[in-house]
């Protein structure tokens, strides 16, 4: 599983680290959120989470909104550039998969099929 989630990550090709592209997937499925929310859904540091959006930011792909009921409180949107990032590196990604996926036998196919629902299964939080 590592070695294949190393190759994916190779095969993003985006030029964004392995931690920026976690912080925008997880931005993009809990927009908009706030850096306390981000640092707790990737298990990291608040201050890890800041350097994180602060690159994110730099780089185009988040905007940090005040929340209109709490001017304290930031909440964090991607932009459409990374929107678009995290578009090209999931396709780039699925690309990979389908080609080696194609030169597997049916059955090897249906294996894996049954295999990924069994992570699935371990991955969850409550047996």
């Amino acid at each position: 599983m590592t070695r294949l989630a190393r190759r994916l990550r190779r095969e993003a090709d985006t030029g964004a680290t392995p931690s920026m592209l976690s912080a925008l997937s997880t931005i993009a499925a809990r927009a908009p959120v706030t850096i306390g929310d981000l640092a707790a859904a990737e298990r990291i540091q608040p201050p890890s989470a800041t350097a994180v959006v602060g690159r994110l930011e730099e780089a185009g792909l988040v905007m940090r909104d005040v929340d209109p009921g709490d001017r304290r409180v930031v909440r964090l949107t991607l932009t459409s550039d990374g929107t678009r990032l995290l578009e090209r590196s999931r396709s780039r990604k699925t690309a990979f998969l389908a080609k080696r996926l194609g030169h597997l036998e049916r059955s090897e196919r249906e294996t894996l099929a049954r295999a990924a629902a069994l992570l699935d299964r371990l991955l969850e939080d409550e047996p």
